[in-house]
């Protein structure tokens, strides 16, 4: 059975504000700094995670090298992705910066995780010529534009969205609604 004794609360030293551990003082500076709570949830991680690396010690006692030798741990032996590999190093960055005001500088020999090779898709015009020939009407013209010109999908569907049907014959003639025309009227 679990008994408060209530004498003890009272004579405790309640109005001596103790500091936070440091997990606890990390979360009150996000939270001062107005940071996401997912964001605290993610640096608390990778704090903890630096801290079972280095044996608990605390990081006012570790320099550059044990920093080094997580992010290198994490590259090598976690084998994590480099947007992982910079998350970490931003999270104990906050640490030292934010929380508990120290410099770090830059770090060097830090073995960086690969990016990986990113190979575009490059369709031949034989490719293009066959999938231009399924399509027809609005559908073909905006895919004629977006092959053509370079536009991006959004860029193309706001025209159309924006009421610039350009493709589309007017009402008036050649011209658009009060004779203003459409916006290629003026580049070609």
């Amino acid at each position: 059975m679990y008994v408060i004794n209530v004498i003890d609360l009272i004579n405790s030293d309640n109005n001596k504000k103790e500091k936070p551990k440091l997990l606890g003082e990390v979360r009150q500076v996000m939270r001062l700094k107005h940071y996401s709570y997912r964001t605290e949830q993610t640096y608390c991680e990778w704090i903890k995670r630096f801290l079972l690396f280095s044996g608990m010690r605390h990081p006012r006692e570790m320099g550059k090298e044990e920093l080094t030798a997580f992010l290198s741990h994490l590259a090598v032996d976690q084998k994590v992705s480099a947007s992982t590999q910079n998350q970490a190093m931003a999270a104990i960055h906050f640490l030292y910066q934010q929380v508990l005001e120290m410099e770090i500088g830059l770090l060097e020999g830090v073995h960086r995780a690969k990016r990986p090779e990113r190979i575009p898709v490059v369709m031949t015009k034989q490719e293009v010529k066959s999938v231009l020939s399924q399509l027809s009407g609005d559908y073909r013209l905006m895919a004629d534009l977006l092959y053509g010109s370079g536009l991006r999908l959004m860029e193309c569907l706001r025209l159309q969205s924006e009421g610039s049907r350009f493709w589309l014959p007017s009402s008036d003639g050649a011209r658009g609604e009060g004779g203003q025309g459409s916006p290629l009227d003026a580049t070609c």
